[in-house]
């Protein structure tokens, strides 16, 4: 695997401003590690969190990067039956001050079977004995879930269920979780979505706003977003009509990232024969968007990430093809007017060693973590403008 700092588009670094330098940084992750989750603590400080080999098979551990570095590497679950997929990335949040939360998908042998679990911790030292999320416990996929705080010292969760199997409808649900991981709320949003691609979920001024990929009765396989605003979900609004027509599911979808009422969405489509990943901004919780800005560059295979600084700039990351068999992560900033600066590789090597590369901004440095082939663990670096 090589490791690469260049843009590609420097015509652009004129229009646009200082190309983002980014420099590789050291994180506790042990060898073996894979899917990285990014959130941040409510003081703003970056959470990191994988999986790695333990004793007895993998853990789900944590780490957050302070003013002197990262902290030690804590370990919430172990020795359980983790799913090792990219798009399945467990998720490790602060939800509150003294509430710390994580989820993830455990899969069953030699079954489709998948469930959600959920721990909780006051301290983020000591945690409770996970608890299953899906109060369906057929033996079918449950997963694909996304995090957020929603109050009153609880978290939501976002997660698709597949009750006929992966030939049937895929329900687009939504529980929420109190702070000793119970589950108190489980509801159907929506009866009918791509049932095998992730969900993405943040926190506005506003609400909650849920993006997840359609399916209509022809099909067509768009981005699709949810409100909950004053105690009520909306009805579920296209974000671009892309008229993605395809009888298969991509396990490819969109990300979100969010201040206040400023949202930035990024996602993949395969529309027109043309593999791309595109993204808008909302200036209003997500009621309403902007035109689409292009960001990939060549044939893209996805895996989008997204993250939204305080000036307005949008770090968009994603997978596209590079030399030969080889996969390229990519970085593009995007400004607030829909600039789109030059594009920086960060990385290559095999798709599936490169994972689903992750984004996030906290305060005034941009991470981005993704799987290493030649070193066969978490890699991460900072962007830097």
């Amino acid at each position: 695997m090589k490791t690469y700092f260049l843009p590609l588009c420097l015509a652009a670094a004129v229009a646009y401003g200082q190309t983002p330098a980014p420099q590789t940084a050291a994180n506790p992750a042990g060898s073996g590690s894979l899917q990285p989750q990014w959130s941040a603590t409510t003081d703003g400080h970056a959470v990191l969190s994988w999986i790695e080999p333990a004793s007895g098979g993998f853990a789900l551990r944590y780490a957050v990067r302070g003013p002197s570095g990262w902290s030690e590497a804590r370990t919430i679950a172990s020795g359980r039956h983790f799913f090792h997929h990219p798009a399945e990335a467990p998720e490790v949040q602060q939800v509150a001050a003294n509430l710390w939360m994580a989820h993830w998908v455990e899969n069953k042998e030699d079954s489709e079977a998948e469930f959600v679990y959920v721990s909780t911790s006051k301290d983020g030292s000591h945690w409770s004995a996970p608890s299953m999320v899906n109060k369906d416990r057929s033996d079918v996929e449950h997963g694909l879930v996304s995090m957020v705080a929603s109050g009153n010292g609880e978290a939501s969760l976002f997660w698709l269920e597949t009750p006929q199997g992966e030939d049937g409808p895929g329900y687009l649900m939504h529980s929420v979780v109190n702070a000793q991981g119970q589950v108190t709320k489980e509801e159907r949003l929506e009866p009918d979505v791509c049932n095998c691609c992730p969900t993405a979920v943040v926190r506005t001024a506003k609400g909650l706003l849920v993006a997840y990929r359609d399916r209509t009765k022809d099909d067509i396989r768009d981005i699709s977003v949810l409100r909950f605003e004053n105690g009520r979900w909306s009805q579920a609004k296209n974000v671009h009509a892309d008229g993605w027509k395809l009888n298969a599911c991509p396990t490819n979808a969109a990300a979100l990232a969010s201040r206040g009422d400023r949202v930035a969405l990024s996602w993949y489509t395969g529309a027109q024969d043309m593999p791309r990943v595109e993204m808008v901004f909302s200036s209003d919780g997500g009621a309403t968007f902007t035109k689409p800005v292009l960001v990939s560059t060549g044939h893209a295979y996805g895996y989008t990430s997204i993250a939204l600084a305080e000036d307005g700039t949008a770090y968009v990351s994603w997978l596209e093809r590079g030399n030969g068999n080889a996969a390229e992560v990519l970085v593009r900033a995007v400004s607030a007017n829909g600039t789109a600066g030059p594009v920086v590789k960060i990385a290559e090597g095999g798709r599936m060693a490169l994972g689903y590369p992750r984004v996030i901004n906290v305060g005034q440095e941009t991470w981005v973590a993704w799987g290493s082939p030649k070193d066969s663990r978490i890699q991460t670096a900072i962007l830097k403008r």
